[in-house]
């Protein structure tokens, strides 16, 4: 499963994948997190832009600060694009708690899980993590 890493995140994702390495989950799926820069998104990119991406090469996003401010918003572009096939958007629900090895832990726990149980979780919209 690919996650389409929002540039926030950058670091975080390098910490994420070293705990699914260290808990021996790489050995039984593949999770790769993508960057905008691998993904060929500018910083700037819009939401829209962003969940285009992600639904048409059939990957989740990883965000923790995208809004609902405006019509390209990711909440609104959710609310009009989302359908019973469409990837979930994970969100971090505590962007600084990340710094936290225990919050880290969880957040990849529950990261597991919604890889693991996918089809569950199509067309779900937003999830909250951990």
């Amino acid at each position: 499963m690919n996650f389409l890493v929002d540039y926030n995140l950058d670091g975080y994702a390098a910490v994420l994948l070293g705990i699914l390495t260290k808990r021996g989950w790489l050995e039984f799926f593949s999770i790769q997190f993508v960057t905008f820069r691998e993904a060929g998104l500018l910083m700037d990119s819009s939401d829209r832009a962003m969940w285009n991406y992600a639904q048409t090469n059939q990957m989740m996003i990883l965000t923790a600060n995208r809004n609902m401010k405006g019509e390209d918003s990711l909440e609104q572009v959710m609310r009009e694009g989302n359908t019973s096939t469409s990837f979930p958007i994970v969100t971090i629900g505590d962007l600084a708690r990340l710094d936290e090895s225990e919050y880290r832990e969880r957040c990849v726990d529950r990261l597991v899980e919604i890889v693991l149980e996918l089809e569950s979780y199509m067309g779900a919209g937003r999830l909250f993590i951990p």
